[in-house]
């Protein structure tokens, strides 16, 4: 059964630097794109960013700049250095991993882990 286990949130002040990660366990198949999502009180979750095998990668505008995302493919890791944090970036943090399977596509989702930026 695969599993996203994520570490690395906590409390931090207005422009100060996190970094989370996120491994994938009970596979050795390798993912197409993994990712971090957020999802902050009475907000729907979002893409802050993500990243393919390849290493495209893709962000939020919120986070451009400021969010680094990178991935380790021979550890299913991927990881999210988070600067210049703000209090609107407060949120719990979940990892997403994605891959194919002939034609489905299987979705799977870490536990979240919660970032908050005080002011």
């Amino acid at each position: 059964q695969v599993q996203l286990v994520e570490s690395g949130g906590g409390l931090v002040q207005t422009g100060g630097s996190l970094r989370l990660s996120c491994a994938a366990s009970g596979t050795m198949l390798s993912f197409n794109a993994m990712g971090w999502y957020r999802q902050a009180p009475g907000k729907q979750r979002e893409l802050v960013a993500e990243i393919t095998g390849s290493g495209s990668t893709n962000s939020a505008d919120s986070v451009k700049g400021r969010f680094t995302i990178s991935r380790d493919n021979a550890k299913n890791m991927v990881l999210l250095q988070m600067n210049s944090l703000k209090p609107e970036d407060t949120a719990v943090y979940y990892c997403h991993a994605n891959r194919w399977v002939g034609p489905l596509q299987y979705d799977y989702w870490g536990q979240g882990t919660q970032v908050t930026v005080s002011s």
